[in-house]
């Protein structure tokens, strides 16, 4: 757990400050940061780093970068998502595995999220969060009932689903705003902007306990 928790922090944290730096260093136009609704009240490794990340990017300023992040759920199709472990599953006759019964999750196609995180750069003013729309949260158990039927069979008879129960850490509904934060509309539909409460994300201590976690981080590699 150690080693996965330092990787983590690697990845993330000293990874997104690494190429922030590099953005700063070079001149580049523009940074956007793709964040997740794990960030949102983090209750496992990957969404705290990644909200790390969020405040990181948010407080980097200079004259030539514009920096942004944009957060939002489930990518289809994209490494780790629910449905090709589901089809797998299915094709070798079952179970189909889900987590919780009650679990939901946001999901979108691939060619939206991109085209409007391509949007969100565009908009990007003040080292801004923005939040794209997900829609209506699924459940997964709706999710895998269809997927098998859609395959041509019956539930329980030709495939079984199996409630493994959820993880350490595993949230489940995942949320894109959490309390206190304030989500504005922007001239792009389906692209919300997180209203900023002050000028240092984070608070005044952040930069020391940033090195000090980094510092960790690495000493445990």
């Amino acid at each position: 757990t150690t080693l996965v928790h330092t990787a983590s922090v690697g990845t993330n944290v000293v990874g997104t400050r690494n190429v922030v730096d590099a953005a700063t260093r070079y001149g580049a136009t523009r940074f956007v940061m793709i964040s997740t609704d794990k960030a949102v009240r983090p209750s496992s490794i990957m969404g705290a780093t990644k909200r790390v990340c969020e405040l990181v990017v948010a407080r980097e300023g200079n004259h030539t970068t514009q920096f942004a992040s944009v957060r939002f759920g489930n990518v289809l199709g994209s490494n780790g998502s629910v449905i090709p472990i589901f089809e797998k599953q299915i094709a070798r006759g079952g179970p189909v595995r889900v987590t919780d019964a009650n679990m939901t999750r946001y999901f979108m196609t691939i060619p939206e999220a991109v085209e409007l995180v391509l949007q969100a750069s565009t908009l990007a003013q003040s080292n801004d969060v923005f939040v794209l729309d997900m829609g209506t949260p699924v459940k997964i158990m709706d999710l895998a009932h269809n997927m098998i039927e859609l395959s041509g069979m019956v539930v329980d008879e030709d495939i079984k689903i199996e409630v493994m129960g959820a993880r350490p850490g595993e949230k489940v509904h995942e949320e894109l705003v959490t309390y206190g934060e304030d989500l504005r509309s922007t001239d792009v539909d389906k692209i919300g902007l997180l209203r900023k409460d002050h000028n240092h994300p984070g608070g005044e201590h952040f930069e020391k306990s940033l090195a000090k976690l980094e510092k960790l981080a690495l000493k445990r590699k």
